[in-house]
């Protein structure tokens, strides 16, 4: 390949809404560069699931997705779905299971979900080319794109930009979607960490920090949204998948409250237990259900270490919003760094629901974790991968 070579499309970012898109366009005879700035493509699928990657899920819905506009999604979604996904891994003989929630998971490593990809690529009616180690040094538009690189420039009709979002720094996440979105006048959607542990206040800290490591299946509300499933205590503040999806829905000030007992009336347990044990500690009931730390710093905060017959309606009542309404006012986040998406991005009213090119400049599409479009924890940021990057492959 040399620099006076023109395609038909470039794609910026070879991760998965990318090769999704060079695959799909490829398939279409059209003749596609892949530039990748890093040294290997897909280095998010890899490392993502724990290393198994949570390709998609059973049940995918345009509410499990968060946007600005939350039609935009509808469109692709419906177009290429979950289950046209789960039949190319099918097609590939990957081995997956479904773990809680309808979610999918390779029996074996998230690399096989890479080796899927290229070999869809390979199935292109022309070669695909995929550089690895590219770095954009520069865009320009005329009547085609220019695209200068540190190995030289090429031109195209169509550009792609699969570029992902902020999240994951340290496996080179860059800001350089955001960048060519408004060197063209696009307007972009403040971005933020999303999919990512809370920080404690610095009362909370002193409190809670020494419970670091442990798991409590819980009920975790804000802004009207609930999630059930496991918080984990950290040294820094809270995490788990069910504060993950939360922080979806989070705004700096905003207050969550945790149900530490979620499927269990204490209050009518608390007066049964009276009736039954009424000798018995309170921390000694509440430990067969909870961690015993969780319980004895809840009990100390509450200041009420007695026998449950010693209980009155007003110490049960304070007791149980302690342990089912715990109020958590988070100092904010921790950043992108531990974000698994970014939330915001490109403004989803400059771009087609239909072929993810802009509005503004004609040839310029912009797929995946870059739009505005943020998926639950659970294999959705996958699937919109798919569905965007296949959908703009159909027209590119």
């Amino acid at each position: 390949m040399n620099s006076t070579d023109k395609f038909d499309v470039i794609i910026i970012g070879a991760g998965a809404a990318g090769l999704m898109c060079a695959a799909t366009a490829g398939k279409r005879g059209r003749k596609v560069l892949v530039i990748e700035h890093n040294e290997k493509v897909g280095k998010k699928i890899l490392i993502s699931g724990g290393g198994r990657c949570n390709f998609t899920n059973l049940w995918v819905h345009p509410e499990n997705f968060i946007s600005e506009n939350p039609h935009f999604c509808k469109s692709a979604l419906s177009r290429f779905n979950e289950q046209d996904f789960i039949s190319l891994v099918e097609k590939h003989k990957i081995p997956y299971h479904e773990k809680t929630l309808g979610q999918l998971f390779c029996d074996g490593k998230s690399s096989e979900i890479i080796n899927l990809l290229l070999k869809e690529c390979e199935e292109s009616e022309i070669e695909i080319e995929i550089r690895t180690g590219c770095k954009v040094l520069e865009v320009e538009k005329v009547d085609n794109f220019r695209i200068k690189t540190n190995i030289g420039d090429f031109n195209s009709g169509s550009l792609i930009i699969a570029t992902g979002g902020l999240s994951i720094s340290k496996i080179g996440a860059t800001d350089f979607g955001y960048s060519i979105a408004k060197q063209f006048g696009l307007n972009i959607i403040e971005p933020r960490p999303s999919l990512v542990p809370f920080a404690w206040n610095k009362k909370d800290l002193n409190c809670f920090s020494d419970l670091s490591g442990i798991s409590v299946d819980s009920l975790v509300d804000c802004s009207g949204k609930s999630f059930r499933g496991n918080i984990l205590f950290t040294h820094k503040g809270l995490s788990g998948p069910a504060i993950l999806q939360i922080s979806n829905y989070w705004n700096k000030g905003d207050e969550i409250t945790i149900n530490l007992l979620p499927g269990l009336n204490l209050t009518d347990r608390i007066k049964e237990w009276k009736i039954e044990s009424p000798k018995w500690l309170l921390m000694t009931q509440l430990s067969a259900t909870l961690p015993k730390r969780v319980v004895q710093k809840f009990i100390e905060i509450s200041g009420y270490d007695k026998p449950v017959n010693q209980y009155s309606d007003k110490d049960i009542e304070k007791t149980v919003k302690l342990f089912c309404e715990w109020k958590v006012v988070p100092s904010g986040t921790e950043g992108f760094e531990k974000a698994e998406v970014t939330k915001g991005g490109i403004d989803t009213n400059d771009l087609s629901s239909k072929t993810f090119e802009t509005n503004k400049i004609n040839g310029l599409y912009f797929i995946g974790e870059v739009i505005d479009v943020t998926g639950w924890l659970g294999g959705y940021n996958f699937q919109w991968a798919w569905s965007s990057g296949y959908c703009a492959g159909q027209f590119v």
